[in-house]
C-alpha cells in the first residue's frame, strides 16, 4: 500500500523564496519612497523673479523621534545683499535679526546702502516629532547677477544636536545629505506656478506649501499601495505554493 508523505512539497520551497523576495521588495519600495517624500530644510517656492520682491518660507521638518527643534538659524548670502528683509511674526517664536556693514555701500532707490540683514535667529518654541514649521521671510529685490540664492541654515535640536544645512544644494541622485535651502532666480514671466513675486507672493502664502505636502501625501499612498500589492501577491504565491504540496 502506497502511504501518502504530508512533506512539504520541493517546489514549495523556491515559491516560499520567491514570496520573501517579493515580501522584501515591497518593504523596500515602500521605504524609498517614503524617503522621497520626506523633506530637508527648504526654501519655498523654490523659484521667484530677479529683480522683485518676494516672501520666502523656510520649511523646517523635525527629523528626530527623541527631539524637538528649539532654534532655526537662517544666514542671508553676504555676496549678494538684500536692501529690504522683514520677519513675519510667528506665535511662540522670537525671531532676531542681525546685520553687517558691507564691505562697499550699495545704491538702492532708498538711498545708499551701508549695512544689510546677515543672520535671523529663531528661538522659543518647538517643532515636535513628525512636525514642521514655516519661518516667512519678506526680501528683495532680489538680485539680476545670480541664478539662486543659497540659505545656509543651522537647525538645532532640544538634545543639543546642530544639524547644518549648509552643503551646496545639487538636484538629481547626487543631492548632498544636508543640502542648504535655495531659491532659484529666474527672469521676469519665467517663474511660472513655482513663485509668485511681490505682491502676489505674499497675498497667496499657502498655495505652494499646499502644493508641497500633497506632492508628499501622493508619493507616500503610491508606496503604500506598492506595499500592498506586494503583499497580496505574496500571499497568492504562497497560497498557490501549500495547494500544490
Amino acid at each position: 500500500m502506497a502511504f501518502l508523505s504530508h512533506a512539504s512539497h520541493p517546489a514549495a520551497r523556491p515559491v516560499a523564496r520567491r514570496v520573501g523576495a517579493v515580501a522584501a521588495l515591497s518593504a523596500v519600495s515602500v521605504l524609498g519612497l517614503a524617503s522621497a517624500a520626506s523633506a530637508h530644510v527648504t526654501a519655498n517656492p523654490k523659484s521667484a523673479e530677479k529683480g522683485s520682491y518676494a516672501k520666502i518660507s523656510f520649511r523646517v521638518p523635525n527629523e528626530r523621534d527623541n527631539a524637538s527643534t528649539t532654534k532655526l538659524v537662517v544666514n542671508l548670502p553676504a555676496d549678494h545683499p538684500l536692501s529690504s528683509v522683514s520677519v513675519r511674526p510667528l506665535p511662540g517664536w522670537t525671531a532676531k535679526v542681525e546685520k553687517a556693514k558691507l564691505a562697499q555701500p550699495i545704491k538702492t532707490e532708498g538711498g545708499e546702502l551701508t549695512e544689510t540683514v546677515s543672520k535671523i535667529t529663531w528661538t522659543g518654541g518647538k517643532i515636535e516629532a513628525g512636525q514642521f514649521q514655516e519661518f516667512d521671510v519678506s526680501m528683495g529685490p532680489l538680485p539680476t547677477d545670480t541664478d539662486q540664492l543659497v540659505f545656509k541654515t543651522d537647525q538645532t535640536y532640544s538634545n543639543g544636536e546642530v544639524v547644518k544645512w549648509e552643503e551646496n544644494p545639487v538636484d538629481g541622485p547626487n543631492e548632498p545629505e544636508h543640502p542648504a535651502p535655495a531659491l532659484k532666480l529666474v527672469p521676469k514671466q519665467e517663474a511660472g506656478g513655482t513663485a509668485q513675486a511681490g505682491l502676489t507672493a505674499q497675498v497667496k502664502p499657502q498655495a505652494t506649501a499646499s502644493s508641497d505636502d500633497g506632492t508628499a501625501r501622493l508619493l507616500g499612498g503610491v508606496g503604500i499601495g506598492v506595499g500592498a500589492l506586494g503583499l497580496l501577491a505574496a500571499a497568492f504565491a504562497l497560497t498557490r505554493a501549500r495547494s500544490r504540496s
